[in-house]
């Protein structure tokens, strides 16, 4: 068996800024241009790449056989927020993308993408957090009704929230929290699957640095 070098660093910096491109499901655009980009810039002699109607990115390397066919997969959607609902207060209700627990993002700071493009941080937090008032907090359920987003905007009314442009329906991103640590690590969210792409990114990368083909078309 041929052993093959990874360029782990190169790996690494490839996960690393995909991890922090937001694509929660029906949002992953800006992500596939990203790892498209990265698979055409290693210029691997055969590769080609395509964008199917549904927006799955295709990379194709010929393999010594072509007769028959083998297929890696890996996905860069990740779990996610959308507005349900804006509230009088100016918050936002919430609903989830992919099965988000909402335990697991309160306090989580969260971008808001509206349609024309803007973007306004906010907060998940419980609709009364403070625990000086809301005695029930530490027992009070998590979920879509008792969580909202607080925006970082001088918004006081429904009103004012959709004079920023922000409406149902609009994208909200849980920040990643991308982190390197000095043991090597990668923390942050969404890993799964973005590792998977990277993995694969990082063995096409040893294939080129090799001058090998894969066995059968890939």
């Amino acid at each position: 068996m041929t052993h093959l070098d990874v360029n782990l660093d190169a790996t690494l910096d490839v996960l690393i800024k995909l991890l922090n491109i937001p694509s929660p499901t029906g949002y992953t655009d800006e992500a596939v241009a990203f790892t498209r980009a990265a698979f055409e810039a290693l210029s691997m002699p055969g590769l080609t790449t395509a964008t199917l109607p549904k927006g799955a990115l295709v990379v194709t390397l010929p393999g010594a056989d072509t007769n028959t066919s083998v297929g890696l997969t890996a996905h860069v959607d990740t779990l996610g927020l959308m507005v349900k609902e804006i509230k009088s207060s100016g918050a936002l209700k919430l609903t989830n993308i992919g099965g988000i627990v909402w335990g697991g993002v309160e306090g989580e700071n969260v971008t808001v993408q509206t349609y024309d493009g803007g973007r306004y941080r906010g907060t998940v937090l419980p609709c009364n957090p403070s625990s000086h008032v809301n005695t029930n907090i530490a027992r009070q359920e998590r979920n879509a009704d008792t969580m909202e987003v607080r925006l970082d905007a001088k918004v006081l009314s429904g009103a004012d929230t959709r004079a920023l442009g922000v409406e149902i329906g609009d994208f909200v991103f849980v920040d990643p929290r991308v982190e390197m640590t000095d043991t090597g690590f990668v923390r942050g969210r969404f890993l799964d699957n973005k590792a998977g792409v990277a993995v694969i990114y990082g063995a096409v990368m040893a294939l080129r640095d090799a001058g090998l083909t894969p066995a059968q078309t890939t």
